[in-house]
């Protein structure tokens, strides 16, 4: 092994290994929404299509940036949609859906979709905070964290009007559902999402800074299900909810992970 590959891929993971931490971690992922399961696809590996280049120097031969690559994971978006924002005649904003007649989404799957947050939860009064089911479950037996990026290394030739927020927490403690919260910076501008682009990247961080993860399709099983029941949605009823972690710890089965097959 060249000193390139072994600082991109196994640097502090030997140690690690030595501490009794795997090269390899299993992470189970399933879906949990009410109907309309067929929506939301699998998640794939992130992979370039670049052809092959004629030096041994160029950036796709590097190994670091091959490990990096490598690590995510991306979620395709289940919808196509247009939204954008409108003033009423009192001058408040309003949510439409740009492609009106044309739109492939009735009002009631876009209410079960997403959500306008309050203006009191903004971060900024001008910047409106969108909120969307994105019912993804990541689990695992042993210590790792998911971590929800947008998709930055995709390029789109119409940047989004705004920021997608990132996010992080412990799916072996917590591994409640995700959501997709996106922040609108620019008004004047529609937020267009189509079916089957990037939508956002999860990756995950083990205790072996050197392990990849091995992602596969995770039973509903009884355990897991009665499990999320006990987690979901308690921001509805308590701020800090990380507070809650050494509880859902003392309730937790020994195992949820269950891959199906």
């Amino acid at each position: 092994m060249s000193w390139d590959d072994y600082f991109a891929a196994d640097a502090g993971g030997a140690e690690a290994e030595r501490r009794g931490k795997k090269r390899t971690v299993t992470v189970g992922w399933t879906v949990r929404f009410a109907k309309s399961d067929a929506i939301w696809s699998p998640p794939t590996t992130f992979s370039r299509s670049d052809p092959k280049s004629k030096s041994g120097k160029s950036i796709q031969a590097c190994p670091a940036a091959i490990d990096f690559d490598r690590r995510h994971f991306v979620i395709p978006c289940p919808v196509d949609l247009t939204l954008a924002f409108v003033r009423d005649a009192q001058g408040r904003l309003q949510l439409t859906d740009a492609d009106g007649d044309q739109s492939g989404m009735r009002p009631q799957g876009r209410a079960n979709l997403l959500q306008l947050q309050p203006q009191s939860e903004w971060r900024d009064p001008e910047r409106p905070i969108l909120q969307f089911t994105a019912p993804y479950v990541f689990v695992a037996d042993e210590p790792c964290w998911v971590v929800q990026t947008e998709p930055y290394l995709h390029w789109f030739p119409e940047r989004r009007p705004g920021v997608a927020m990132g996010g992080r927490y412990p799916i072996h403690i917590w591994p409640r559902p995700l959501a997709w919260a996106f922040e609108w910076y620019d008004l004047s501008k529609p937020l267009v999402l189509k079916r089957g682009d990037p939508w956002f990247y999860v990756h995950f961080e083990t205790e072996n800074p050197g392990a990849h993860v091995r992602l596969v399709e995770q039973e509903m099983t009884d355990e897991l299900e009665t499990y999320l029941d006990s987690i979901i949605d308690v921001s509805n009823y308590v701020n800090k909810t990380y507070g809650l972690f050494g509880e859902a710890q003392r309730i937790r089965p020994e195992k949820l992970l269950k891959p199906k097959g």
